[in-house]
């Protein structure tokens, strides 16, 4: 195994999955290691309700299957300061250890938060247990704000937070030219990188679009060669993504803990397909 196999095949290791809130998840995640790092979205339109109750749901489970559960708390889901309380002193008492940030993709606010530097402020200012607090950032840029806002936001969120997530992107030098980009301007956050699991074309492009991440298949679409290459496959595997990122990894000014998948709940093909990609890593020559 070279050394880039060997930086490779650990943040595959240590990945983890994003899940979408829903009735039939819980029980096809026996199909993850136990105490694998999951993370639970935020919905914009049913908001965060969900969220704590499948950590609730989740916590109820006997010790040999429990996980580490990472819920995203979306500023725009949370109503006020009250709201927000309540949601700390919930997630608190399932002892949850880290929380994911992200402004959120509700186009009318709950309340008054607007934006995820607003509830970090609110949520330092009440005080939490927390040992990680990750916030988004946005390679390919956000369709409403400017690159340059951006910027200045994630440096102002550092203050709050001690990682962060990449929204998805399907362009490997995109991602290190933005990585490389956001150094260079002073923000130091260790970057775990959101790459897209494993599921079926249809899938990857409308959940991508109902989620929030819209502007990456927008980018997706415009990269004429991966198109043509999607439209002959039926299913999507991130094997020339990750191939493209793999020189980078190890890489100490960018600053690359892992992977964060976006398992789009297609959680048996994507765990599967994590688990096979440890096993060529592992193969030797």
């Amino acid at each position: 195994m070279t050394s880039n196999d060997e930086v490779l095949a650990g943040m595959m290791d240590q990945a983890y999955l994003e899940i979408i809130p829903a009735r039939t998840i819980i029980e096809r995640l026996i199909h993850l290691p136990r105490h694998s790092y999951v993370a639970i979205t935020c919905s914009p339109v049913t908001g965060v309700d969900p969220t704590l109750d499948m950590v609730d749901e989740l916590r109820a489970l006997p010790e040999e299957r429990q996980l580490k559960l990472i819920p995203h708390v979306a500023a725009r889901a949370v109503r006020d300061k009250g709201h927000l309380r309540e949601i700390l002193a919930r997630l608190d008492e399932a002892g949850v250890e880290s929380v994911f940030v992200p402004g959120g993709d509700a186009a009318n606010p709950a309340g008054e938060y607007r934006s995820a530097l607003d509830l970090l402020r609110d949520m330092a200012d009440i005080g939490h247990h927390f040992e990680f607090v990750g916030v988004a950032a946005h390679p390919e840029g956000h369709p409403q704000i400017t690159p340059a806002e951006l910027l200045r936001l994630l440096k102002q969120k550092q203050e709050y937070a001690n990682y962060l997530v990449t929204q998805m992107c399907f362009d490997p030098a995109a991602l290190i030219g933005w990585l490389r980009s956001i150094r260079s301007a002073g923000v130091t956050l260790p970057a775990w990188l959101g790459l897209p699991g494993v599921t079926d074309i249809p899938r990857l492009l409308a959940l991508s679009l109902r989620i929030g991440v819209g502007q990456s298949v927008r980018v997706l679409k415009k990269q004429k060669g991966l198109v043509r290459k999607l439209i002959g496959a039926r299913l999507y595997q991130p094997d020339d993504l990750l191939a493209g990122l793999q020189p980078h990894l190890g890489d100490p000014e960018l600053d690359i803990p892992g992977f964060h998948l976006f398992s789009f709940n297609d959680i048996e093909r994507t765990e599967s397909w994590r688990v096979e990609t440890l096993k060529k890593l592992s193969l030797p020559g």
